[in-house]
């Protein structure tokens, strides 16, 4: 199975548009995640002006490049997550500070994602939905059922109209199960799919990086979620725990070899991306690989250019035949 490897552009956000994708096309990458903050895509404009999106596909079609999902991180995270001040760097100026305007400019971005994704061709946008309840996984202070009970009608209660806006538009949004969000394992993702009533819309972004250092095996989760994959993001991560270091991180910034883990370019790490490939098989996933690069001990475009090989290496298509087939005759 030959699928498409895209590069997703958070990390390369500081970069103009044409930029990325120059340097994504002399990479040898099929396509792009477009994240919507920089220059890569504005939301907005994206949902209300042809003129724009035309020139996006127009940049995108020189270079060769295609793209499937658009990235909406950012504005996802402001949906549900309780205000502090670190929202501040991902809200417009005239936001800032103000919790109750921050949370309305989420939304309304959301369901510009939509319609931007809608324009632009793509049928998933990733993202995240943030969490009134993460500040609370360590039960103490204790944390009661009916605060998390709470937390995930919340959840529901502020993701439906958006949801509303995707499903009007034929859109899907693939959520990436990640601390700081209401899905970050196994059984928040199960109680969420739940709590949402199974509502098609509702999927997610596989990203088994998220997933080793909290000591789940990643695979399972593709096994275990068949319909809901969405999207995949391919992202390696390291747990080195030392004796010293913690499974939290220490407060140490990413990259510092003294954390208790890291992420790390595809192949550095822990991820078994083999037994993934075979997941993916074994679901029928067509979509594309994104490579999603972030890794501070590597400078990133050789951190992407050898990610790039790696997953066109591993990535094989299943067998077309039964091994012992021949033995019947």
């Amino acid at each position: 199975m030959t699928r498409p490897v895209t590069l997703f552009t958070a990390q390369w956000a500081d970069l103009p548009f044409e930029e990325i994708c120059r340097k994504a096309s002399g990479m040898g990458f099929d396509g792009l995640e477009i994240a919507c903050w920089g220059d890569h895509l504005d939301l907005q404009r994206a949902a209300e002006d042809p003129g724009y999106v035309a020139e996006r596909q127009r940049v995108l079609a020189k270079y060769n490049l295609k793209c499937w999902a658009l990235g909406a991180h950012l504005a996802g995270q402001c949906v549900a997550d309780r205000y502090d001040p670190r929202l501040d760097n991902f809200a417009p100026a005239h936001c800032k500070g103000n919790p109750e305007r921050i949370r309305e400019w989420a939304i309304r971005e959301m369901k510009y994602a939509a319609r931007a994704a809608k324009n632009m061709g793509c049928s998933v946008v990733t993202g995240f939905t943030g969490s009134p309840i993460w500040k609370f996984w360590y039960s103490f202070p204790q944390t009661s059922e009916e605060m998390v009970t709470e937390g995930f009608r919340e959840v529901v209660r502020l993701w439906t109209p958006i949801f509303d806006e995707f499903d009007r538009n034929g859109v899907k949004f693939a959520l990436e199960v990640h601390p700081t969000e209401i899905a970050f394992d196994f059984y928040t993702a199960a109680r969420l799919l739940k709590e949402f009533e199974y509502r098609p819309t509702l999927g997610f972004n596989f990203d088994p990086s998220h997933l080793l250092w909290q000591g789940m095996t990643p695979h399972l989760f593709i096994r275990d979620f068949p319909e809901r994959i969405y999207h995949v993001h391919m992202k390696d991560a390291a747990v080195t725990l030392d004796g010293r270091a913690g499974i939290l991180g220490s407060h140490i910034t990413f990259g510092d070899t003294r954390r208790g883990w890291n992420f790390r370019s595809i192949g550095h790490g822990g991820v078994n991306f083999e037994e993934i490939i075979r997941e993916l098989n074994a679901i029928g996933y067509a979509g594309p690989l994104s490579i999603e690069w972030e890794d501070s001990g590597m400078e990133r475009e050789f951190g992407a250019k050898e990610s790039l090989e790696y997953v066109r290496r591993i990535d094989f298509s299943p067998s077309t035949v039964a091994f012992d087939d021949a033995i019947k005759k």
